[in-house]
């Protein structure tokens, strides 16, 4: 089995290449099967341990001007793209990254004799505020998207790109949105939301981190773990099994900041969150403030998704991931 990973030498394009790696997947209802070769796409190399393994090839590519050197796939993860905050800020890198890019995949698995499966990574970003006034709104199924964002608008035309060239007979698309993703290890990036994954990663490693957002901001998160798991589910099952050509949207954990610093203060068992900075930024707060919290996710819970059961818990699995707690 031949598989691209675009954004291959990000945080959850490492993790899935490890996923894919590390024993049989399941493509379309196909029955579980070894990757042969890995092509992991991105602008730098992938962590050294994964590109050390012989079935990896690293692609250092330009998806807009690039993507069709990569050649054919049995499934394509579709992951690269320009961060929120980042499209926000540059409106023409966005585009670039986040539609060009994506376009010039789609065209590379339109070229292939047979259709593969491909996964794109979308975002709850799709989504706006709703008119019912407060917090009151909850996003289904069938809730219409209403981007508030540069980012949140490219991802919503790459999902109708997606659906298009499945409705064309092109590729067996199916797109997920993803909640915010968290903890994420490393330094800070300019996604809108990387204070999410700071607020507990800087003070548990004793460094202060600032929270742009009121301590009360509803947000929608997912572990690491739960948001690889959506990504295979999604390549796994059967074109009738995934249903609709509209993208679906994941499980996710609703939250906010304040309830967050208290579950990492009784994880760590002590006032990790003393470390944290309640600072105010209207600029992400905008953009933060736009994303609902509030989901019901009936389609991904019919093919097995749950989201993660408590805070407390992804702190746990943050902790349990660090080499230090390895050793």
């Amino acid at each position: 089995m031949r598989v691209i990973v675009t954004g291959g030498a990000g945080f959850l394009g490492t993790l899935l290449a490890r996923r894919l790696l590390a024993g049989p997947i399941a493509i379309g209802g196909g029955e579980p099967d070894d990757v042969t070769e890995l092509v992991l796409a991105d602008l730098i190399m992938p962590a050294p341990e994964v590109a050390a393994d012989p079935r990896v090839r690293a692609a250092i590519v330009d998806l807009a001007s690039g993507a069709g050197d990569l050649g054919p796939a049995d499934v394509i993860f579709h992951l690269a793209g320009v961060v929120s905050g980042a499209a926000e800020a540059d409106f023409d890198l966005g585009l670039r990254g986040n539609l060009d890019g994506t376009r010039a995949v789609l065209e590379l698995a339109r070229r292939q004799a047979a259709p593969p499966v491909l996964v794109f990574s979308s975002s709850v970003a799709v989504f706006g505020p709703e008119d019912e006034p407060g917090l009151a709104g909850v996003v289904r199924d069938d809730t219409l998207p209403r981007p508030q964002s540069s980012y949140g608008i490219q991802k919503f035309i790459a999902e109708q790109l997606v659906a298009d060239y499945t409705r064309k007979g092109y590729i067996r698309g199916r797109s997920v949105r993803l909640m915010t993703v968290a903890v994420r290890p490393g330094r800070p990036n300019a996604a809108a939301s990387s204070f999410v994954s700071g607020i507990i990663r800087e003070p548990l490693a004793g460094l202060r981190a600032p929270c742009p957002v009121p301590p009360d901001t509803p947000l929608a998160l997912a572990s690491p773990a739960r948001a690889i798991e959506g990504i295979t589910r999604a390549a796994a099952v059967t074109d009738a099994g995934w249903g609709s050509r509209t993208a679906m949207t994941l499980p996710g954990l609703t939250t906010t900041p304040r309830s967050m610093a208290a579950a990492m203060d009784r994880v760590a068992g002590y006032a990790a969150s003393d470390l944290i900075d309640w600072t105010d930024d209207p600029a992400i707060g905008a953009i933060v403030g736009s994303w609902p919290a509030r989901f019901e996710t009936r389609r991904a819970h019919a093919v097995g998704l749950r989201p993660d059961r408590s805070f407390d818990d992804v702190v746990r699995d943050y902790l349990s991931a660090l080499p230090a707690a390895q050793e």
